[in-house]
């Protein structure tokens, strides 16, 4: 079955860099990215696990936690990040889970069902798994990117999305095209004119009957 938007994150029980973890035990009441790689020892996976590392401290802001996958076994990624940290300059800082018999690949729509063990596998046989996953509280997945292996995947707009994803949980708005944190958002077509004005007294702007904006809601 496809995952959608508001499917429930598959959950799994893997081994990772860290321990044994049950994937929804793990999350608790955080967020998650669960960001996925075809093969230990890939060129441009090395950068992006790096640049995870260095923007930690930025998930750890928002409540979330971050958590990589490779179809490769633990004692595999143990080796790998030693290269990560040598040529990127960051120590991974987060868990990566070992899926060898891809489970967690084909739970989570990357492979086909055919596909049962890592062993004899090249990255281009793992070419789909290259995907990100914005998961809620709620074990809900929020949001999905999938990049092509050749281009490396923009962090940075991952964690932009994740603050639309979480005012946009906690607040009856949505955000516009390049939004960023403290700029104007959108008031919902379903929010009328009159509801808006109770919950926004200090006004809003009205473009065309369904594109109203108003300031970014304060926690």
């Amino acid at each position: 079955m496809s995952l959608r938007i508001n499917s429930e994150a598959p959950n799994f029980t893997a081994e990772t860099t860290e321990g044994t973890i049950n994937f929804h035990d793990w999350i608790g009441d955080s967020w998650a990215i669960l960001f996925s790689h075809p093969k230990d020892f890939t060129p441009v996976c090395t950068t992006e696990l790096g640049y995870m590392a260095g923007l930690k401290p930025e998930f750890d802001k928002r409540n979330t936690k971050i958590i990589g996958l490779s179809v490769d076994p633990v004692d595999s990624h143990a080796r790998w990040t030693k290269d990560i940290e040598e040529t990127q300059g960051h120590a991974v800082n987060y868990p990566m889970i070992g899926d060898p018999q891809l489970k967690v690949a084909t739970a989570y729509d990357m492979l086909p069902e055919g596909a049962t063990t890592s062993d004899g596998r090249t990255a281009n046989d793992n070419a789909t798994v290259r995907s990100v996953f914005v998961i809620g509280p709620d074990k809900k997945i929020k949001a999905m990117l999938t990049y092509p292996m050749s281009t490396g995947r923009n962090f940075d707009e991952v964690l932009r999305l994740l603050d639309s994803c979480q005012i946009t949980a906690k607040h009856t708005v949505a955000t516009p095209v390049n939004w960023k944190p403290g700029q104007d958002v959108i008031i919902p077509t379903s929010v009328s004119d009159d509801q808006a004005k109770q919950k926004y007294p200090n006004g809003f702007r009205t473009l065309k009957p369904y594109l109203r904006t108003v300031a970014q809601p304060k926690d």
